[in-house]
């Protein structure tokens, strides 16, 4: 049954005590879903710090501010794991990822609209701005894209704009999800957002955090250090809560693995480390696990990376295969990147009947099964005045 969306002009409230955020959480708890963003610092430090949390319902917006003294965040966390009330995102994985720190859980029902926009033909990773201007016909204020949101107290317009990100996501998602219902596609979405509500995804593995590095040695001794110093750096720059890349940089990381430190002249020789930090307590952490990985036996030492087994692929055949993700994509009017990324037509191009989610649910019958048939000589590729056109072969 279909809901009047509310004038965008709402005036937003200020939520800044436990009793209301609760009276705000339970009135929302009856809604059929609630509009959700979130402000927030992380230039200082590892863990986002919550500072602003904005809610839509059906005929209010509120502003949480999540700093506010004694306030109680609790009434949010059981709105945002209500099953009945589905929680609207535009680029939701920040948000997620911080109600899931906070909360111990993903928001659950979820609908992204960054990503429903995709599946609508919207190209690929959409603005918030540009839906607001295709589907509510207004464009945001960015005056307080890069605000101080931990400054206190919020001005008048800070409120504003935090109230705008909710206030004109409700005009998108209702336009979004009759267009996605209209078109059959909301199962699309729906396999979309198992990825984004799967709390693993979410999760840092210290003893992985060497593999982001790229390394290119194939010294697997010198990929043992590398993998004791990445999961070191993770480890202290949680415990200390500042970015991990202000503790120690990814190419100081990357020197060390090949020079081994064993004393804090050493390790103060390597770019960007300095003395202070080389005879400090974070020094002195850093030269133990390079010590403890230089101590493992052979057995225990990561495998390099290896490159993509098999033959390479044909650039000839990836290229047609290229040449048919833009044209399904054309003709379902879907972003070509929901479709299918470059490492998978690769692999398309190379192997029988590769694990890939091109092959699966929705996109194989949108371009998979062609890609497969052109592959295997059973489609060709023409063209019909300004379009590309397919042609089955005999």
């Amino acid at each position: 049954m279909s809901r009047r969306v509310p004038a965008p002009d709402t005036v937003p409230a200020l939520v800044t005590t436990s009793a209301e955020l609760e009276t705000l959480c339970r009135r929302l708890s009856s809604e059929e879903f609630v509009t959700v963003d979130t402000e927030f610092m992380r230039e200082r430090t590892y863990w986002p710090e919550l500072c602003v949390v904005q809610l839509g319902g059906e005929d209010e917006v509120a502003v949480v501010d999540a700093l506010a003294p004694d306030l109680d965040l609790a009434p949010l966390g059981a709105l945002l794991a209500d099953p009945s009330v589905v929680k609207v995102f535009h680029a939701a994985r920040q948000d997620v990822e911080i109600f899931l720190l906070r909360f111990g859980a993903v928001p659950t029902p979820m609908f992204d609209t960054q990503i429903a926009a995709m599946v609508a033909g919207f190209g690929d990773q959409v603005s918030y701005d540009g839906l607001c201007r295709a589907l509510a016909g207004v464009s945001i204020e960015k005056a307080h894209r890069f605000s101080d949101w931990s400054a206190r107290p919020l001005s008048a317009s800070q409120i504003d704009y935090a109230a705008a990100d909710v206030t004109h996501l409700r005009r998108v998602y209702t336009g979004l999800r009759e267009r996605l219902s209209r078109e059959g596609r909301l199962d699309w979405v729906a396999e979309e957002m198992a990825a984004l509500t799967d709390p693993a995804g979410y999760r840092v593995d210290p003893e992985t955090a060497w593999e982001r590095l790229k390394p290119r040695t194939q010294n697997r001794r010198a990929l043992g250090v590398l993998r004791a110093a990445a999961a070191w750096r993770e480890r202290e720059a949680q415990r200390v809560n500042i970015p991990r890349q202000r503790l120690v940089r990814d190419e100081t990381l990357l020197e060390l693995s090949a020079t081994a430190p064993t004393t804090p002249a050493e390790l103060a020789r390597a770019r960007g480390v300095s003395e202070g930090f080389a005879r400090g307590r974070s020094g002195a952490g850093l030269l133990a696990a390079v010590e403890t990985a230089k101590a493992l036996p052979d057995s225990l030492l990561p495998e390099p990376p290896r490159d993509r087994q098999g033959p390479s692929p044909s650039p000839a055949l990836v290229a047609l295969l290229k040449v048919l993700l833009a044209a399904k994509s054309e003709e379902h009017d879907v972003a070509p990147r929901l479709l299918a990324n470059g490492e998978e037509l690769d692999r398309l191009a190379t192997e029988d009947a590769p694990e890939v989610p091109a092959l699966r649910g929705w996109r194989r019958e949108v371009f998979g099964e062609a890609a497969l048939a052109l592959k295997r000589g059973r489609l060709a590729l023409g063209v019909d005045g300004r379009r590309v056109k397919l042609i089955g072969a005999d």
